[in-house]
């Protein structure tokens, strides 16, 4: 099963319409969300880009805005 990390914020929209999109892909994704606001280093790193989906396996990142075609060819 392919895994993910899913940086989000506290109150994202965005954040929330990425879950819905990750939610729609046909194949078994374990999702890991993680606030960014509890570690500076994360704020830091994503605050301005968030949600950005990390793969586990290749460590690729996917940062906003993506639609649901982009998100598939990602998780490829």
């Amino acid at each position: 099963m392919l895994s993910v990390v899913l940086y989000t914020g506290p109150g994202c929209h965005l954040c929330e319409d990425a879950m819905a999109l990750l939610a729609q892909i046909n194949q078994p994704i374990d999702v890991k969300k993680v606030n960014i606001r509890n570690d500076a280093e994360l704020y830091h790193l994503y605050g301005a880009r968030i949600p950005v989906i990390k793969r586990e396996d290749t460590h690729a990142e996917l940062g906003w805005p993506f639609d649901n075609a982009t998100l598939e060819q990602f998780l490829k």
